[in-house]
Order: C-alpha cells, then structure tokens, then sequence
C-alpha cells in the first residue's frame, strides 16, 4: 500500500483561520469586534431587558455587549430597560473565594479514612458530593 492519494486542491485546509478565534469575549452585535463587558438578557412576559455585569457563562439566549454598545442599548417602545451596575475594573477573587479555594486544597490533601464498605459518615448539613467537593444545606 502506498501514501493516501493528495486531492487536487491540496491538502485540507479550514475555511477560518485559527488565529481568528480569542479565548475574550466580544461584543455580539455584528461587525464589532471588542471585548464584552455585559450581558443582555430579555423578559418577554415582563417586557423586560435587563442588561447586567458579564455573565459567567456564554449562554445561546443571551448577548455579550461591549461598553459602548450597552450604553446605547434602547428597547421596544412600551419596554423597560433595568441596568444592573456593571463593574468595567478588573475581576479579582473575594476574600471568600480564595478561602473556600484553600478549604478544598486541605481537603484534597487530607488522608482519606479507611471506612467500613457501606459505612458513611454524612453531615446532616451535606446535600450532595461531587469528589473532594460538598454541597450544604444552609443551617438556617
């Protein structure tokens, strides 16, 4: 067997470029390209836009906008607009989010006890466990 035949137009090439894709964010109005500072969601049974800080995720149902696009943001008349305060400063971790990151450090690298099979030891205040990871009832 010889090497794979080579199609006439050459080896395969993809139709983007893969420097064209950024690990940033960017706006999602069309043909503008800077980076996202919020969020545009719709309320259609409250006839609602909300426009809030960059969320977490990037969610099909909803819009990145850069700052000067969601300054400008208008909506259908008869429509509210509600502008949660948006923080264009750089993101830093909280005080409490750098402890519960040290509280999973020391629970990762403590011993595992040796249990008896089908012996547990639940926190009544643990819902749910996903691997050194706890989810707790809140004890009020």
């Amino acid at each position: 067997m010889g090497e794979p035949a080579e199609s006439r137009r050459g080896p395969l090439k993809s139709a983007v470029p893969s420097n064209v894709v950024s690990p940033v964010r960017r706006c999602s109005r069309t043909a503008c390209g800077r980076p996202a500072v919020a969020t545009l969601t719709y309320v259609y049974a409250d006839s609602t836009a909300v426009l809030g800080p960059l969320a977490t995720y990037a969610e099909p149902h909803c819009y990145d906008l850069c700052s000067e696009h969601s300054e400008r943001l208008t909506a259908p008349r008869g429509w509210e607009v509600v502008r949660l305060a948006v923080d264009t400063g750089p993101v830093r971790p909280s005080g409490d989010d750098l402890e519960a990151l040290a509280n999973a450090v020391r629970e990762a690298a403590r011993p595992q006890e040796r249990a008896r099979p089908g012996a547990r030891d639940i926190d009544p205040l643990e819902v749910a466990r996903r691997g050194h990871l706890r989810v707790l009832r809140s004890p009020e």
